[in-house]
């Protein structure tokens, strides 16, 4: 019977030569434990089979009950997870790196859901950062048991029979993540944790609405700002609101006409900034309104996913019955920008009630 090795560990600065040591230990099969923010977790190699059955047997955990992966950053989802809904990227815009645990449509499709999450702790992230391979990482217990907030309490349970602890004192929560199960139509909160409900509930309750042009310097930027002053007058703040352009210049500002027929409306967009439109960009939108036919398809095609997301803004209008696409109005006369603000005006005051 060997004794677990206890290696101390700056919590904020970890000795690169520790994580490859820890590292080392989990290619071999071996099981580690380590802080989060949360509480202490145990590690192995996602993808070593006899690993997981060690962990499963040390856990005296049932393995009908699958282990959350700790991933480096958001990016990462995809590589796991597919159906992806809006407001998954929501709760991780807010709450990632952070005590959130996510459980999703799992891409291996031997395992019917995958639990994910990024801890906000730097040891956690170091050894996610220097493997190839996903960490599963349940708590540091027995299972039902109180979970481990130092490695005092990690080496109660698992002493000889765990092969390292990365030794970074007290944890800094000392509960465990909130588990949301975000893989089905209606968001469950699965475990209650340091993330309170209420907190989960409102970022939920929120949209997120994307314009999307051209060049994302007149009938975006029209649609944008009206948008929000909308919304303000029916006191809705429960609605985010962007504009972006599919071959956007980045950095450029609004069309001197479209800033001035804002200015009328009492909305002011001259420090507008001209962005790009990207897959995070439509990943993290409810609603993407275009102008024209070309636009939707081009994003439809490499965007399968936003099918039932994307629409002509002037779906939303009854302004003009025979053609729904708005024209671009850029480098025109100063009555085809009129029309074209009054077009965006009408489905802009018809939208905000549907949203």
């Amino acid at each position: 019977m060997i004794k677990t090795k206890v290696i101390k560990v700056d919590r904020d600065f970890p000795d690169t030569k520790h994580i490859d040591e820890a590292v080392a230990v989990l290619k071999k099969g071996g099981i580690i434990a380590f802080p989060t923010e949360t509480v202490y977790g145990l590690g192995v190699d996602y993808t070593n089979k006899k690993a997981l059955d060690n962990l499963y047997s040390v856990k005296q955990r049932s393995q009908d009950k699958p282990f959350t992966l700790l991933i480096a950053n958001i990016r990462q989802i995809d590589d796991f997870a597919i159906d992806v809904p809006v407001g998954a990227y929501r709760l991780v815009d807010k709450f990632w790196p952070g005590p959130l645990t996510l459980v999703l449509k799992s891409k291996d499709s031997k395992v019917v859901t995958v639990g994910l999450r990024v801890p906000n702790n730097n040891i956690a992230l170091s050894l996610v950062k220097h493997t190839d391979f996903p960490i599963a990482c349940p708590s540091a217990n027995i299972s039902d048991k109180e979970e481990s907030k130092n490695a005092e309490e990690v080496l109660k349970y698992f002493d000889t029979k765990i092969d390292l602890v990365l030794d970074a004192g007290q944890v800094e929560i000392g509960m465990p993540s909130t588990v949301v199960d975000v893989s089905k139509a209606k968001f469950e909160i699965l475990r209650k944790g340091f993330i309170k409900d209420s907190e989960i509930e409102g970022v939920l309750s929120k949209k997120r609405v994307l314009f999307v042009c051209t060049g994302n310097s007149c009938r975006s930027v029209m649609a944008e700002g009206l948008f929000k002053k909308k919304l303000k007058e029916a006191n809705r703040f429960d609605v985010e609101v962007f504009s972006a352009g599919i071959a956007a210049y980045i950095g450029r500002g609004a069309s001197f006409e479209t800033v001035e027929l804002l200015k009328d409306e009492g909305v002011d967009m001259s420090k507008h900034s001209a962005q790009r439109v990207n897959s995070d960009m439509l990943k993290r939108s409810d609603l993407v309104l275009v102008m024209e036919k070309q636009q939707e398809s081009c994003l439809l095609a490499s965007n399968p996913e936003l099918k039932n997301r994307i629409y002509l803004l002037n779906e939303f209008s009854n302004f003009k019955q025979d053609n729904l696409e708005i024209d671009d109005p850029i480098g025109r006369d100063a009555h085809t920008y009129k029309k074209v603000f009054l077009e965006i005006k009408e489905a802009v005051e018809k939208l905000v009630k549907l949203v």
